[in-house]
């Protein structure tokens, strides 16, 4: 075999030097160092040709000339930007080589509405899994890089989260009559206006879209009735308890909510079983020494709130103090009749105010305490007026804004003590009371001389969860 040695190839004439030019032919150039090039000059690959053993930097050479919008095959190296505005669509893997790599980026900001799927070559794998993966996050962007048959293509940089054959957010669904599973942005919003089940089946493998903000209203107590030949009236009911935990990082925040605790919570895949606490029953009439009916708890994500306390009964000898619950149920007429404390059991922030104080006076001056609310304590009453209602909190955790746990107006032989806002019933006072709102916790109105006391409302529990 001939060896020819050199120090140096010029060429000739042209501008093209070829060093083992035809097919199957190779090359081999045995230096300490091989300088390709010249300064300013440009090291081309002939169309159709490959390298190997130059090895890449981490970075890929992006196709700004050709912007996808129609599924497509990725070749190792290069990066995309794909537009699903028309529809969604695939991004076909190149066969997994060790070290190669891809990226591609959301073009016009559409992955959230028409996701862009990732699809591997054959039995290769994206993070462990022979799956294909969905990028469905608006402005997503990811970088894979093919290490090995175990691991496959695995996402070195990602603008979202990680990618895997998974889906990157939580997917949940509910169950029972009436309750809902709502969109509002990128957020879903699981309303539950009676009993059922909050069921995940997926969690993100990024903690932080796993924490969830969740509502939890108790039912509403039971307004008292008056006595009947004495002028005696029934205290009203306490809104049921309010609990809130707000996610930081969802919009829905700042809320005006002032009970809202930050919510550090994250979803566990399971199923959840959800209580809607129904409110307390009002007492028709006034038998000796019966409180109005406390509402039922709710439950939420493991967070309990506490039915509201019922009204005091006008009963002889005084014994007509409010019952304890979320909030205080009120006080009645007879003697001075304290209303019932608020947030219990105790939490923080607390969950409802205390009842407001009855009192016995002169003849057509009897009147009961209003209940208390979520927002504030129930009013004594006045010298010819039962006391107003508490009133309760506004939260947009269903993505507008509403009001929730407002304390019931306390009964009177007069004038009936004003309904709580945010879903507290009126007082009796030469008018029947009226019971607390349905699914918003509000606290019974007390009943007048005769007159029965009416119903708390029922309570609702709502989860919201980043779903994309």
């Amino acid at each position: 075999m001939s060896k020819i040695e050199v120090d140096a190839i010029t060429q000739q004439s042209g501008t093209t030097v070829t060093v083992g030019g035809g097919a199957c032919k190779t090359a081999v150039v045995d230096a300490t160092t091989v300088t390709l090039g010249r300064s300013g000059g440009t090291v081309q690959l002939a169309s159709g040709a490959s390298q190997t053993g130059f090895g890449r930097t981490g970075t890929v050479d992006w196709q700004t000339g050709s912007i996808k919008t129609a599924t497509f095959t990725a070749a190792n190296g290069e990066g995309y930007f794909a537009n699903t505005t028309g529809s969604a669509f695939n991004m076909n893997l190149p066969a997994g080589v060790a070290g190669a790599i891809v990226s591609v980026a959301d073009y016009a900001e559409t992955f959230n509405s028409n996701n862009l799927t990732i699809v591997p070559n054959g039995s290769d794998k994206i993070g462990s899994l022979n799956e294909n993966a969905v990028l469905n996050v608006k402005g997503q962007s990811v970088t894979l890089v093919f290490v090995d048959s175990t691991q496959g293509w695995v996402n070195t940089m990602d603008s979202t989260s990680n990618v895997r054959g998974i889906p990157p957010f939580v997917q949940a669904t509910v169950s029972g009559a009436c309750n809902t599973l709502t969109e509002d942005g990128d957020f879903k919003v699981a309303t539950f206006v009676g009993p059922g089940t909050f069921c995940v089946s997926s969690i993100s493998g990024c903690a932080a879209k796993n924490v969830i903000s969740q509502l939890v209203v108790a039912g509403g107590g039971g307004g008292n009735a008056g006595r009947p030949g004495t002028n005696h009236a029934g205290g009203a009911g306490g809104a049921g308890g309010f609990r809130e935990e707000s996610n930081p990082a969802d919009p829905y925040v700042p809320n005006d909510s002032p009970l809202a605790s930050t919510s550090t919570r994250e979803l566990t895949i399971g199923a959840f079983p959800i209580t809607v606490g129904a409110g307390g029953a009002g007492i028709a009439s006034a038998p000796p020494n019966v409180c109005g009916n406390n509402g039922s708890n709710s439950t939420g994500i493991t967070i309990v709130s506490a039915g509201g306390g019922g009204g005091g009964s006008p009963t002889d000898p005084p014994s007509g103090t409010g019952s304890s619950g979320g909030s205080g149920g009120g006080g009645s007429s007879q003697g001075v009749s304290p209303g019932g404390s608020g947030n219990t059991p105790p939490v923080s922030p607390p969950q409802g105010q205390n009842g407001g104080q009855g009192r016995d006076g002169p003849p057509g001056c009897l009147s009961a305490g209003g209940g208390g609310g979520a927002g504030a304590a129930g009013s004594n009453s006045a010298a010819s007026s039962g006391g107003a209602g508490g009133t309760g909190v506004t939260t947009n955790i269903t993505g507008s804004s509403v009001g929730y746990a407002g304390g019931g107006g306390g009964g009177s032989n007069n004038v009936p003590g004003t309904a709580g806002a945010n879903g507290g019933g009126r007082g009796a006072g030469g008018c029947t009371s009226t019971a607390g709102t349905t699914n918003r916790g509000g606290g019974g109105g007390g009943g007048g001389t005769p007159g029965a006391g009416s119903s708390g409302g029922s309570g609702i529990v709502v989860i919201r969860y980043r779903f994309q």
